[in-house]
């Protein structure tokens, strides 16, 4: 193995960068020089600017992993795991994860080898000619816990995992040791939805009709979610994204800590202003209403539509949390408390005077969100997939908040 290896990193196809793996297990991330000069550049994270919006170029290396940013590209926990495995990687090398995973990455972002090898070094499963041994990785990085792969859906409505699993525009979420998560997070998505929260498209499907998957996943039974990914044009094209613990500059455990609500609305109100603030109350209003305690910096997105000017990224990952874990304090703090139960007008008000966005505009989408939930949540179409182990939890926390007590008023 060199002294030195390479991965060129680009955006939007075209290359800005390199992160390089230096003696003493050191990651060095360096912007190319025409990057820094265009004054028209695509924007690769919020991390990267100073508070003047001037470019930071000074990026310090990082022992044993790579920059923060670029850690937050790659799956956690279980799937980190399993994709390792499968490549012979050992899951801690993160400069050889995103070897191996950096051509299908969340956003606009590949990541490749400078000297075109495909298979690290590093890894026990590389041919004699240096190519991906057939089926052996799936080549693709969702960022997250749970299980999930890349895939494209058919004509006839079922799902195809991609060859190397590059390329799809859809996420299959697997089924948890949790019965019937799919199903929690389905009827939650739908439900955002009918109150005009933005969502991406979602489809429960059954895991027969997925092709594609690994054989040591297609034992499974029931039914996967599948979510269009919204950082995928119409036409295949990348979108680029972030999400908060990459603008914060955190690694991907830290996502419960150094930062709370409150700093996730100051960014907002800053690079979206008013449509980007009421639509954060919505769902984080509506989130807690349905007991979700795992709204962490990494479930809050960025998204780069024209490529450089933020947006509030649709929502993902709303899930009853309750229905399974006695668990009813928020990921991040609000205000005062993390206590899903002290949600009221006051503590929305005080996250506007901190915050200093308007009290108004926070104080009315808060109650209009209330409103809007309960007439849906009555009503009862809009939560035929829930399972009646999610119903009486959230009927439950519905009772001890006091701003569902006050109607919303």
């Amino acid at each position: 193995m060199p002294d030195v290896s390479v991965l060129e990193v680009a955006l939007h196809g075209q290359r800005i960068g390199t992160l390089s793996l230096l003696p003493g297990d050191q990651t060095m991330f360096a912007f190319d020089q025409a990057y820094i000069d265009d004054d028209g550049r695509p924007t690769l994270s919020l991390s990267f600017k100073d508070t003047l919006g001037d470019l930071i170029t000074d990026v310090q290396p990082t022992r044993r992993r790579v920059p923060p940013f670029f850690a937050n590209l790659l799956p956690e926990g279980a799937l980190r795991d399993y994709l390792a495995k499968r490549a012979g990687v050992n899951p801690k090398r993160e400069f050889f994860l995103l070897w191996l995973l950096g051509r299908d990455l969340p956003g606009a972002l590949t990541i490749t080898p400078a000297d075109g090898e495909a298979w690290p070094p590093e890894t026990d499963g590389g041919s004699d000619e240096g190519q991906f041994p057939q089926n052996a990785l799936l080549r693709f990085s969702l960022a997250g816990v749970q299980l999930k792969f890349s895939a494209v859906m058919e004509a006839t409505g079922g799902l195809t995992i991609p060859a190397e699993g590059v390329g799809g525009s859809w996420i299959i979420k697997l089924p948890m040791k949790f019965e019937g998560v799919p199903e929690n997070e389905y009827a939650m998505m739908e439900l955002a939805r009918t109150i005009g929260i933005n969502v991406p498209e979602v489809r429960l499907i059954p895991l027969d009709q997925i092709t594609g998957l690994p054989d040591d996943v297609t034992r499974m039974k029931g039914n996967a979610l599948a979510v269009k990914r919204f950082d995928r044009a119409e036409d295949g094209s990348a979108v680029h994204i972030e999400d908060f613990a990459q603008v914060f500059g955190l690694f991907p455990e830290r996502k419960y800590e150094r930062a709370s609500y409150r700093n996730i609305a100051e960014v907002l109100w800053a690079e979206t202003g008013a449509d980007g603030v009421a639509e954060f109350v919505r769902r984080l209003v509506f989130n807690t209403l349905i007991g979700n305690a795992d709204m962490h910096l990494k479930n809050w997105s960025l998204i780069y539509s024209d490529g450089r000017q933020a947006q509030l990224a649709p929502g993902y990952d709303f899930v009853s949390t309750i229905a399974y874990l006695p668990d009813t304090d928020m990921a991040l703090t609000l205000g005062r408390s993390k206590a899903m139960s002290e949600l009221s007008l006051e503590q929305l008000a005080y996250l506007a005077g901190k915050a200093l966005l308007p009290k108004k505009l926070v104080l009315d989408t808060g109650n209009e969100t209330v409103e809007l939930f309960m007439d849906a949540w009555k009503d009862g179409k809009a939560i035929q997939a829930v399972s009646p182990q999610a119903i009486e939890p959230v009927n439950n926390l519905l009772a001890q908040i006091p701003l569902v007590q006050r109607g919303g008023r």
